[in-house]
């Protein structure tokens, strides 16, 4: 008799500014049952959340003021919590971008202590293209692609308090974190696009659903 595996349920969060449909396309082709959701109470039920995100700082946060709490409720529970590029950076304390626009201080979720700042001057940005993938400690989100390559798209990185919260990196005439995670490793993000990567960012999302259903 076989044994239907269970299929791993993932919210992702609709605040206005998330790259649903492909997000929802490689989350189906890494096996999960994905489910677009703006209520909180969605997330009680999920395997895992993602924060999908394109945009500025300060909008993403504005628009995610509903699922603070729940989110942060939802890290402290010890939830998978996979933040995907701005939503990556939404997960840290603070960005330059708001203070550069004239925005003032604008916080962010604090899952991740540390803040998002501006390439250097002299760099071009955004950054955009396909940059290789350089493992610097285990995680499950990394699981087998060490060296391999992804796409990004972003002017800001995250520059974290800890530096055992760098989990992949990549080099751009500096080396950026590419992949961050909290201390307990339920909170996590990729600078890049996952969805966007081909098979590399599908390994990824097919790490995260395994890992939802741990």
């Amino acid at each position: 008799m076989s044994i239907t595996q269970r299929t791993a349920e993932v919210v992702l969060v609709d605040y206005g500014l998330g790259n649903l449909r492909s997000v929802t396309r490689g989350l189906e082709r890494a096996g999960a049952e994905p489910t677009i959701t703006d209520d909180p109470a969605d997330f009680d039920s999920a395997d895992g959340i993602v924060l999908p995100g394109v945009g500025a700082f300060s909008e993403g946060m504005e628009n995610a003021g509903p699922f603070r709490d729940a989110l942060a409720d939802a890290a402290a529970e010890g939830k998978p919590l996979f933040g995907i590029c701005l939503g990556m950076q939404m997960l840290l304390t603070s960005s330059e971008e708001a203070e550069r626009v004239g925005q003032g201080d604008v916080e962010g979720l604090d899952l991740i202590p540390g803040t998002n700042v501006r390439f250097a001057e002299g760099q071009k940005v955004p950054h955009m293209g396909w940059n290789e993938l350089n493992v610097q400690r285990e995680h499950p989100l990394a699981e087998g692609i060490d060296g391999e390559y992804a796409y990004f798209v972003h002017s800001y990185y995250a520059d974290p308090d800890d530096d055992d919260a760098v989990v992949v990196s990549t080099d751009y005439s500096v080396e950026f974190p590419a992949i961050v995670a909290n201390e307990a490793g339920n909170v996590f993000g990729t600078q890049f696009h996952p969805e966007k990567s081909g098979e590399t960012g599908l390994r990824i999302l097919r790490n995260f659903v395994d890992y939802c259903l741990e």
